[in-house]
């Protein structure tokens, strides 16, 4: 690791409106290198709870996450990067024993949680160890790593050579064990892969890095997944108007990800609002449902992206992301795994929000029986979840989601727009 000159420390300020900073700063001194070890200890202290809830009560619906408190501690000698970190919530630093003085520092200017290596372990403020590292390049080392093991009541793993099936037989070798798990993570893609591992991940990451960018990327990661905690606004709309309007290039959306009933994407012709498309899961007597796809509109239409974002349907392409959305305002991300564009009828249909309302609501949808939206979700009450395009009259309700029309890249912005 890189040392610190004394210079960085102006780099180092006090927000007035963060109270985890305190008002008295210090001169930050230089770092020795940690001392590398084979079994080293760890304290949990930061924590940031990343959520999921499964967008729909049906079995095809899966959640990438279950409801766990994932944790980050911060392993670096970069008073940016720490700057950074505290802000962002994440308070727990690792020094070595040589570098109390940085730690007296660093405590000055904010409220952390420092650490200390040791002669191989890794202690609290005082002096309690509290969790174990282990240095993993071999098979027989990672046999080494069980739930039975006196840990302390947790782990921190440094995968030396293979991340991805060493970290998944972590998880299933831990599961239902008092022990959490966490990885040293070099990257934010490193620590994604971590906290993804065998669909629920390992309970937290320590995020070894010296570049402030590091830690933005990875509370941005952190931020999309926590957005499935919430749940979105859908309101009630009526059909005006549904007529044919002739060919187009529609696009279909093949997701990494099953869909069941009531799941769909959130399209429109206009961004202000965004009719709830539904998934090609339901069965029919003359073709194979395809719940991971959603004929979705043509290319000109918005679609919702994570981060309160939209993206056209032309944009889309695999590895992207988009928001999957259920009858009820559930909501998870989903990746793109294909996208056809393809000549077909389309159907423009428009609603309303009520009769007095002047601003309409409007998509354009291929003409096919298997085309359908969603409609509004009256409790526990028995009715159907979808009207398709083909069977769609003025008087129908749909979901509609409601938003600033305004739009730059994708992002909202407030600005004077006319849409017609």
């Amino acid at each position: 690791m890189a040392s610190l000159s004394s210079a960085s420390v102006s780099l180092v300020r006090t927000p007035t409106h963060l109270p985890c900073f305190r008002s008295n700063h210090g001169k930050v001194q230089s770092l020795n290198r940690y001392s590398k070890t084979k079994t080293t200890h760890l304290s949990i202290n930061s924590s940031l709870r990343m959520c999921s809830i499964a967008a729909s009560d049906s079995p095809l619906s899966t959640s990438m996450y279950e409801l766990s408190s994932k944790k980050v501690w911060i392993w670096t000698e970069h008073s940016q990067v720490m700057t950074a970190a505290v802000e962002r919530g994440w308070d727990t630093f690792i020094f070595s024993s040589q570098n109390q003085g940085l730690a007296n520092e660093w405590s000055k200017i904010a409220l952390i949680d420092p650490l200390f290596i040791k002669e191989g372990e890794i202690f609290d403020n005082a002096g309690e160890r509290v969790a174990t590292i282990f240095q993993v390049s071999t098979p027989s080392e990672l046999k080494k790593l069980h739930p039975e093991a006196h840990h302390v009541g947790n782990v921190v793993i440094d995968l030396l050579d293979w991340q991805v099936i060493p970290a998944e037989n972590i998880v299933a070798e831990f599961q239902g064990s008092k022990t959490t798990v966490f990885a040293v993570s070099k990257s934010p893609a490193e620590a994604q892969l971590f906290l993804e591992a065998l669909e629920h991940g390992l309970g937290g990451v320590v995020l070894k890095v010296e570049d402030v960018k590091a830690v933005l990327d990875l509370k941005e990661y952190f931020n999309r997944r926590n957005e499935v905690h919430n749940r979105l606004s859908l309101t009630k709309a009526t059909i005006t108007q549904v007529h044919a309007v002739g060919m187009g290039d529609r696009v279909c959306v093949d997701l990494c990800s099953l869909m069941g009933p009531g799941e769909g994407l959130l399209v429109g012709s206009f961004a202000r609002g965004l009719f709830l498309v539904h998934s090609e899961c339901l069965e029919s007597s003359y073709i194979a449902s395809r719940p991971f796809r959603v004929n979705a509109g043509p290319v000109h239409a918005y679609v919702a992206t994570p981060g309160g974002k939209t993206s056209y349907l032309s944009e889309l392409k695999a590895g992207k992301e988009v928001m999957v959305v259920d009858q009820t305002g559930k909501m998870r991300t989903a990746i793109v795994g294909r996208v056809k564009i393809e000549t077909r009828p389309l159907i423009l249909v428009e609603a309303k929000i009520d009769a007095n309302d002047q601003t309409v609501y409007s998509i354009l949808l291929q003409t096919a029986e298997t085309v359908a939206l969603v409609c509004p979700h009256e409790g526990n009450r028995t009715q159907k979840t979808v009207i398709p395009v083909t069977s769609l009259k003025a008087g129908d309700e749909v979901l509609l989601r409601l938003q600033g029309g305004a739009r730059h890249t994708g992002i909202e912005i407030k600005e004077f727009i006319v849409e017609n």
